[in-house]
């Protein structure tokens, strides 16, 4: 039988791979792309901002839906609640 056709073993096999290797490039990639006048609270606002705009004038079926996904922990909450605050 040729390994290609080797039968399936019966327990599960051990299977690791280490990828810090690549974390810490991929990492390094991040912050040299950021470039030094990066303003992570600023990032952060526009973030907001973003969100803001995404949310705002919902019908109220889009509304409702919102509510549910909150309710579910898909989405957080927001203000008082209401996707536009």
């Amino acid at each position: 039988m040729s390994p290609r056709n080797a039968p399936l073993p019966d327990k599960p096999v051990d299977f690791t791979v280490d990828l810090t290797g690549h974390e810490m490039t991929r990492r390094t990639h991040v912050m040299a792309a950021l470039e030094d006048d990066w303003d992570p609270v600023a990032a952060m606002r526009g973030e907001e901002e973003a969100y803001d705009m995404l949310y705002s004038g919902l019908d109220e079926e889009q509304q409702r839906l919102y509510g549910t996904l909150v309710a579910a922990g898909v989405l957080p909450r927001r203000g008082d609640g209401r996707a536009s605050a």
